[in-house]
Order: C-alpha cells, then structure tokens, then sequence
C-alpha cells in the first residue's frame, strides 16, 4: 500500500516490482499476489489495461490511519483511559498536531441565530413557523 499511496496514481504490478526491486529480491508473482489480496479486501481497485491490471487506492493514507485509530479505540472497555495512555505516549510535538487537528475539527465557533429566518427551535407543544418558500397554492404547486 506504502508505494501505491507514495505515487498517488493508478500503478501497475510491474511498476510497484521495479521499485522495490531496487531494495530487495522480490518475485512478480508475490507483487501480483499482494495487490490482488489487497483488491479482494477493498483496499485497492484495478482496471484492466491491455493484459494487466492498475491498482489504485480506495482511500487516503491519513483515513486509513484514522480507521485504525478508530478501531483500536472503539475496541476498548474504558475509551477514556485508552486516550490517556495514548496521549501520554505522545511526544510535546505530536501533542500540538493533536491540537491543531482538534481545532480543525471543530471548525468555526457556532454563532447564535440572528434573525427569524434563521433556525428556530419552536417551543415545545407549538407547530413550527411555515416556511413561505415551501407553501404550496391550492393546485399542488
């Protein structure tokens, strides 16, 4: 996956054999067998292109770390202290990414409705205001 998100375009097994073919000794049949176990388990789809296969990543690295992230915690009996055994393993920088994403996250501060088109909550027992733009004349239009 490491060299399909590294070129973030569509490769094919020879590409991906080639490259790591400069680290090490690998078989194209392992390459070939590697991208199709990772196709049948959704990670990757391919298109056909003349006699050979391109593969492409479903997702982003960053959303298959999220998923992971999300997995282990959702995993655990006490999400809490989960969270602050990870963030204590964290170091400061990695704690003000943290942070930042948190803050990213949030997006904007809400702001308070400032006039009556705005969403209103009706008081309970009430029928909401009509909508003029949804009101309908007598032929249904």
């Amino acid at each position: 996956m490491s060299r399909v998100w590294k070129w973030n375009r569509p490769v094919t097994v020879r590409e991906v054999l080639e490259d790591l073919q400069k680290e090490r000794s690998i078989a194209y049949t392992t390459v070939m067998t590697v991208l199709d176990n990772l196709h049948q388990k959704g990670w990757v789809r391919r298109e056909a292109e003349g006699r050979a296969y391109r593969y492409e990543a479903v997702s982003t690295r960053a959303a298959y770390a999220a998923a992971l992230m999300n997995d282990a915690w959702s995993q655990s009996d006490n999400p809490a202290a989960a969270l602050v055994a990870f963030f204590g393993m964290m170091s400061e920088e990695q704690r003000e990414t943290l942070r930042d994403a948190v803050r990213i996250a949030q997006g904007p501060e809400t702001q308070k409705p400032t006039g009556p088109s705005e969403l209103a909550v009706p008081a309970e027992g009430t029928e909401p205001p009509e909508n003029p733009a949804s009101a309908q004349d007598p032929d249904g239009r």
